[in-house]
């Protein structure tokens, strides 16, 4: 079939800027992948809706934001040097920390020359008869390239819900996953804050200092284990620095990357006191290592009861009032939703100037003029702010027109859920690419080396393809599936499924519902994909021929 019968919006070459490769975001995944390209030799470019590199640490700058991985952790490892010259300045750096060491990076590699700020990809459409990606961006550019590569994040794609009314609103509202970089002054005003996720319990603390009245509504509450931040220890970013390689192996033999030790047991196997003991130095240690305090919390029951009933004494010994302590106590398994990392979150419930609004109790019915309509009553507020998450995995994925062979929607092939090939190929789309995508760890581990095992293992092969002479490489349908329903098989095996998350879709109306990332763990998932490259990318449809590059287009 020629590329005129088929329903592929392929251009005219002439006038059209050709790269070998073009990448989807300029963030932690579009920077090092971008810089490995450029190490392969070939000519490559980055497009970045963002008016600068950084992607969700660009857009997300609401008050509290920071990383809930430890920065030492959560950093690139691929250079040596840019380990050992830069310096944490805090345990868990905050967001204008990170978007500080991102620009380092961008600058450092000399890569902003190769990426084009304030610019959407709309459409990428695949030319079977030439082999190329035709790339559309939203000032009508054209591009074409050998091979696409979406490196969007998997939590980019945010999410305003459609309430009614909101259009009457005559006070100003906010999303946190697109804060104003001025920033917001909250002093005096009545705000509320819709929706208690990551970016509510780290915002809501600070808004509460500066509001005159906060109201939080809450549709399901949840676990939040403190940070204990603070300044980095001086002596502890040089012994790291000094041992980075020893640093890095630890994350490479966790189970989710981040450097921990855990039991060698389950919590149910532990008599009573020891294992209250290990809870206790796991909470003291802070953040999300409570839930590798053992190995098993999030896939035994019993193990889980232990935790999550230490963890809801920990949560109401924070709060003053019994009856408002019980409505922020979670009652699904402890780590089934993403586990949050917080700094006096519940605390701050017990300020006389903030109020807790379950949506479960009171369901809100409107956005009126001045402010929020519940079942309860109306809420009257100067200011909503809504935290209400992403598209998590595939939004941002979906949100471009992208198009494989004979023309088949990327949309369309995941009309019943995602299905790809370990996170990194769908197939029917050769030579494209997602880093971190649905079918992977990514979101149930430390993003950071979770990017760079996928960046690098795409590296290895386009160096394979280049050394063999293929062409294209493809995900072919049967282990596609053989690889979904593996993920599958694990997550029903996990306690994820028992909450209504946005692991599972849950979070966006109409959203087909299904487990996403891959839970069996970094160690597991990096055996797999190292013997699939050993025994020369089985699984996938690599091919030699050399496409016509003369060919006749269709037009749009």
């Amino acid at each position: 079939m020629t590329s005129t019968q088929q329903d592929v919006p392929c251009r005219e070459a002439r006038g059209e800027t050709e790269f070998d490769a073009i990448v989807v975001g300029a963030g932690f995944a579009g920077l090092y992948m971008l810089h490995k390209l450029r190490e392969l030799g070939m000519k490559a470019t980055a497009i970045e809706r963002a008016d600068g590199v950084g992607g969700t640490w660009h857009w997300n700058r609401y008050p509290g934001c920071r990383c809930d991985i430890e920065s030492l952790a959560y950093s690139y490892s691929f250079s040596e040097e840019l380990q050992r010259e830069w310096t944490w300045t805090h345990r868990y750096a905050a967001q204008p920390e990170i978007l500080s060491y991102l620009n380092h990076v961008a600058d450092r590699f000399d890569l902003r020359k190769d990426i084009q700020l304030s610019t959407s990809v709309t459409a990428a459409h695949y030319d079977d008869a030439s082999a190329t990606w035709a790339v559309e961006t939203d000032s009508g550019e054209r591009l074409r390239s050998r091979f696409f590569v979406m490196a969007t994040g998997c939590l980019s794609d945010r999410q305003v819900p459609n309430f009614a009314g909101l259009e009457s609103f005559r006070g100003d509202w906010y999303h946190t996953g697109a804060w104003p970089h001025e920033g917001v002054d909250f002093t005096g005003k009545r705000v509320a804050v819709i929706g208690t996720g990551s970016s509510g319990i780290q915002s809501i603390p600070l808004i509460a200092k500066q509001a005159e009245r906060l109201y939080v509504l809450q549709r399901t509450p949840q676990f939040a284990i403190p940070a204990w931040n603070g300044p980095m220890d001086p002596e502890v970013m040089r012994h790291t620095r000094e041992n980075y390689a020893d640093y890095r192996q630890k994350i490479l033999d966790s189970f989710v990357a981040v450097p921990f030790e855990t039991q060698d047991h389950g919590a149910h196997e532990a008599d009573p006191q020891t294992r209250e003991a290990v809870f206790e130095a796991a909470w003291k240690d802070g953040g999300y290592l409570m839930l590798l305090a053992y190995p098993d919390l999030i896939f035994d029951e019993r193990s889980n009861a232990h935790v999550s009933a230490f963890v809801k004494q920990k949560i109401q010994a924070r709060i003053d009032d019994a009856s408002l302590a019980e409505k922020l106590t979670p009652s699904y398994p402890f780590g089934a939703k993403r586990l949050c990392v917080d700094t006096d979150y519940f605390e701050t419930y017990n300020r006389d100037n903030v109020t807790l609004v379950s949506l479960r109790e009171t369901p809100l019915q409107e956005i009126i003029p001045g402010g929020i309509r519940t079942s309860g009553g109306d809420l009257d507020v100067d200011v909503i702010v809504f935290a209400t998450g992403f598209d998590a995995m595939t939004g941002a994925l979906l949100a471009v027109d992208i198009r494989g062979r004979n023309g088949i929607a990327l949309r369309d092939a995941w009309a019943a859920g995602p299905k790809s090939y370990l996170g990194i190929a769908v197939s029917g789309f050769p030579n494209m690419f997602t880093i971190t995508g649905p079918g992977s760890p990514s979101v149930l581990s430390n993003m950071v080396p979770a990017i760079e095992q996928h960046v690098d293992w795409l590296g290895a092969l386009l160096t394979y393809m280049r050394d063999n002479g293929f062409e294209t490489v493809e995900a072919e349908r049967e282990p596609e599936l053989d690889w979904a329903a593996r993920v599958d098989e694990i997550a029903s095996a996990t306690l994820y499924p028992r909450a209504d998350s946005w692991y599972m879709g849950r979070n966006v109306p109409g959203k087909v519902e299904g487990f996403m990332p891959f839970a069996g763990g970094t160690i597991m998932y990096r055996e797999i994909v190292e013997d699939i490259a050993a025994r020369g990318y089985s699984g996938f449809a690599l091919d030699s021929r050399t496409p016509a590059r003369t060919v006749e287009h269709a037009t749009v």
